[in-house]
């Protein structure tokens, strides 16, 4: 019988071996991978414990209303016409190519576009915000209309100046270091928490302050982050107004136009949500749809943060033609998918302990919108892996069809069975165009990493 000592010693072997032995481009992977569950084990127990902070700053209905509002905000970002996955992309292979001037143009000319860009959203915004009643569009109370008025100015401006500072995240992640990124997030979000924590002890629920504290966040660890790595690991990549030529921002929309349309067709699936619950049901049903997904969704990002590296590594791997190593890749990657699946449904049954733990008693979740909400992160997480794997390659038109057929129909669905059946009918209409897409997308990853795809399936 082998003792502790030696036992302990060949664990080391084992763990040291994962880490040192295989492919380059799979231990660059395995090590990001290993940080990023540290990291976003500590983002998720912040943002489980923001939720009932924040509950009980505004309340429930109040808290639905951010929400909402949020989301909302959130559909402007495909006015970045999908520069930032083009960005990931080209920078990805210029990267590979080793040519950095190239790469350096790419970064330049992406900051420059997306400022421009958001400069200009912000000024329409800016003047249009006068003549919009947010208590309506929101299903809120009229005495709130001018403070919802002066909250979506304030979430606006923060979110343009994040998707302009988010370009860092991109530039990282490209690199296929997701873990750095994440970590200059999560203490984001650890600013947000303590923002948050000092207003509960120091003012009286206010949707204004909730806006500035969880707005300014993010955007203060995306300068600190900016800084840091424009003047150390890629200075080499730094902006500058030398390098910004837009002849070559053509070359990043070619491939950023149809992440372009994904995007907005994503936007109209899973952002809409939010305001077909509320109008067909109230806010207080936007925030028990909120619950439970972000504590079902809690295996969607950690298999997420599994498949991170690999958008940049199948990029490298498709420019080389490495068909052996996507096919290697991809069966592993199955199987802990289904890793994620058997997740989702632990937590499901362990649901009411843990909403118990988590909210107390202040909202109830039903368990039959846990249920369902937990078949939508399924496929969620099916989709998200032959998803990621297309964009990485930027074979991406079959997505572009199938999500392009969800947008036309699924809002109208969405809003007939929400008012049958509310938050579940609502999520039932997302599930089923979700279902569709993943079995398109999963025959076209099959098909390419075995070099077998033709005609539509390889573009």
């Amino acid at each position: 019988m082998k003792s502790i000592k030696e036992l302990v010693k060949q664990y080391q072997e084992i763990v040291f071996n994962f880490f040192n032995k295989g492919h380059q481009r799979t231990l660059e992977a395995k090590k990001n991978i290993a940080a990023s569950f540290f990291i976003k084990g500590i983002s998720i127990v912040i943002n489980l414990a923001l939720v009932p902070l924040t509950i009980n700053y505004v309340n429930p209905s109040q808290y639905g209303i951010w929400l909402t509002l949020s989301s909302i905000v959130a559909w402007f970002s495909f006015f970045d016409i999908g520069f930032g996955h083009g960005l990931r992309n080209r920078f990805a292979e210029a990267k590979a190519k080793g040519d950095f001037e190239k790469a350096r143009i790419y970064v330049s000319t992406t900051y420059a576009v997306l400022a421009l860009i958001f400069l200009s959203v912000w000024l329409l915004f800016f003047m249009v915000n006068f003549f919009v009643d947010w208590s309506i569009i929101l299903n809120a109370p009229t005495e709130l209309a001018q403070e919802l008025s002066t909250l979506a100015l304030i979430v606006f401006s923060f979110f343009c100046l994040q998707i302009v500072l988010k370009t860092i995240n991109t530039i990282i992640i490209a690199d296929q270091k997701p873990a750095k990124a994440a970590f200059f997030d999560m203490l984001g979000q650890l600013i947000a928490l303590v923002t948050i924590f000092i207003l509960t002890k120091t003012t009286k629920g206010s949707l204004i302050y909730l806006g500035l504290g969880l707005g300014s966040a993010p955007i203060i660890m995306l300068m600190v982050s900016s800084l840091i790595f424009y003047s150390k690991s890629y200075k080499y990549f730094a902006p500058s107004l030398k390098y910004v030529k837009f002849s070559h921002a053509k070359d990043i929309m070619k491939l950023g136009f149809n992440f372009f349309f994904i995007q907005i067709a994503v936007i109209i699936i899973y952002q809409t949500n939010n305001l077909i619950i509320t109008q067909t049901g109230s806010p207080e049903d936007v925030t028990i749809f909120n619950i439970a997904y972000k504590y079902l969704s809690i295996a969607l990002m950690g298999f997420s943060i599994i498949l991170g590296p690999f958008w940049s590594a199948f990029t490298e791997a498709y420019t080389k033609k490495d068909y052996l190593w996507m096919k290697t890749t991809l069966k592993n990657l199955k199987n802990i998918s289904y890793l994620a699946v058997f997740g989702v449904i632990i937590l499901v049954l362990f649901s009411k302990y843990i909403y118990q733990l988590w909210i107390g008693d202040t909202i109830i979740i039903p368990l039959h919108v846990t249920i369902v909400v937990g078949f939508y992160i399924i496929l969620l997480i099916v989709v998200a892996l032959y998803t990621q794997i297309l964009n990485g390659i930027g074979k991406i038109k079959i997505q572009l069809l199938s999500y392009s057929i969800a947008t036309i129909f699924h809002i109208p669905l969405a809003i007939f069975l929400g008012n049958k059946w509310g938050i579940i009918g609502v999520i039932l209409s997302a599930s089923f165009f979700y279902f569709i897409i993943s079995i398109y997308t999963m025959k076209q990853v099959n098909l390419i990493v075995r070099n077998k795809a033709k005609g539509i399936w390889i573009k």
